[in-house]
């Protein structure tokens, strides 16, 4: 396993690059791990809120067998004197690995509907996923263990 903090959040800023920059760098750093560190293993990618649409968009690309969505942020919350922004569903949906959702019950970005590729697992909370973190660890275990069965 692998963390990989966004070069955003690295520079210490809150707002994430164009969308081309994180995928890109995310590419690299994957690319790197699985010539190194993971290699061999079977690959599965994830992250939090915008580090869930990088690792959807990207899943094809590095290879990754499964896909993990902490608090994907479906539909960004409407902004006074702004239009509502689109769904980011064809994110999800572009997704043709197993994927496995973990939302907060209360997350006001939305809750993404399953799929026949798309588990997606409702836990009491938030955005920040922080309320039930004994929920968040089953639901994250029980699906890697079905997807990444122990030899």
């Amino acid at each position: 396993m692998a963390l990989v903090e966004q070069p955003y959040r690295v520079a210490g800023r809150r707002s994430p690059a164009p969308a081309k920059q994180l995928d890109a760098a995310w590419i690299r750093v994957v690319e790197q791990l699985a010539q190194r560190e993971l290699r061999g293993l079977p690959l599965v990618t994830g992250g939090r809120s915008a580090g869930a649409r990088v690792a959807c968009r990207t899943a094809s690309a590095v290879g990754a067998i499964g896909v993990l969505c902490l608090a994907f942020p479906l539909v960004p919350p409407a902004r006074a004197g702004k239009a509502p922004s689109p769904s980011r569903l064809p994110e999800l949906e572009a997704v043709a690995v197993p994927t496995l959702v973990v939302q907060g019950t209360g997350d006001r970005f939305g809750m993404p509907p399953p799929s026949e590729n798309r588990t997606v697992v409702e836990v009491r909370g938030d955005h920040s996923l922080r309320t039930d973190l004994v929920a968040l660890a089953t639901a994250v275990a029980e699906w890697l263990a079905r997807l990444v069965p122990l030899q």
